[in-house]
């Protein structure tokens, strides 16, 4: 797909979301959870989706402080939390719904002294 063009019949059978630019966490997300019955080392998943092992690694341990993934090193698995998972898919729809159609805004330029920091 990199070189702008696919082949038709793999146009033609895909989805209408799968060929949406994805972000890096979104992927590993989509990868585990497509794969949620087995755990993967992180150098495993970055062969597969074309990425730096450097960079799961630190999104895999972001998404594991979000209680989104399980580690047991040197291994990494999709929650089995699917409440958290849903919660999680929501929040970042409704992101994505809010910046889309407000366009993207810069937080810190919107930051009053009246407001709490949100962990």
């Amino acid at each position: 797909m990199s070189s702008g063009t696919i082949d038709i019949e793999e146009f033609e059978n895909a989805d209408s979301d799968e060929f949406e630019e994805r972000t890096d966490t979104e992927r590993i997300v989509l990868f585990l959870d497509a794969h949620d019955d087995r755990a993967w080392k992180a150098a495993t998943i970055a062969k597969r989706l074309g990425m730096e092992t450097d960079a799961v690694s630190a999104i895999l341990s972001r998404l594991k402080e979000r209680g989104l993934v399980r580690h047991k090193r040197p291994y990494w698995a999709i929650t089995d939390d699917d409440e958290r998972l849903q919660a999680a898919y929501q929040l970042h729809q409704y992101h994505e719904n809010a910046t889309e159609q407000y366009g993207g805004e810069d937080l810190e330029a919107l930051r009053t002294s009246e407001m709490e920091d949100v962990q």
